[in-house]
């Protein structure tokens, strides 16, 4: 296996796990429409995992190991909760998860056809073609709010923790507005 093929297939484990972990939190305090296209994503990639698992083993890689590792060196998400954003921020980092696990599918599949590995090649084009209309839906969703700029800004999670965390993000945001208008 080409190192390239490896770290791609660490990292895609790393990000996969982020994903289904991120979207099934997500799903939790968002309203039903965009919380079903998250919670559907979220089972799609722990789908995608536990089909993984066996791929990666059968070529001497250790998935429980290669997540510990790269997790201490990758990060996916902003350093911000997502309780603490807006409804549209949230969905459009969550489309971000999305866009990257997709992109790194296609990815190690042509890696895989360089390599000669025609297993690996067909098991990530058929993921990538798997989750795509997941990463759709989520976008699109985010898209959506752009025609409702009052739910847009809206805290992702109604909760107390989430509207306190909202004012300081719509607090921060106001300060770049003010000093943007004074250039």
């Amino acid at each position: 296996m080409h190192p390239a093929e490896h770290r791609a297939l660490r990292e895609l484990f790393v990000f996969t796990r982020q994903l289904a972990n991120h979207w099934e939190s997500l799903g939790k305090f968002l309203p039903t429409e965009e919380a079903t296209a998250l919670r559907a994503g979220s089972g799609a990639a722990r789908d995608l995992l536990a089909e993984l698992e066996p791929l990666t083993s059968a070529r001497g890689l250790p998935t429980a190991t290669m997540a510990r590792f790269a997790s201490r060196f990758a990060s996916p998400r902003p350093g911000i909760p997502d309780r603490a954003l807006e409804r549209n921020q949230a969905l459009r980092f969550a489309a971000l998860d999305a866009h990257h696990v997709v992109t790194l599918l296609a990815y190690i599949a042509n890696a895989a056809a360089a390599d000669g590995d025609d297993e690996l090649r067909e098991f990530c084009s058929r993921w990538e073609r798997k989750l795509r209309p997941h990463e759709r839906a989520v976008r699109l969703a985010a898209v959506a709010l752009g025609e409702r700029p009052d739910e847009a800004i809206k805290p992702a999670d109604a909760s107390l923790a989430g509207r306190v965390g909202a004012k300081l993000n719509s607090g921060i945001g106001a300060f770049g507005e003010w000093f943007d208008g004074r250039r």
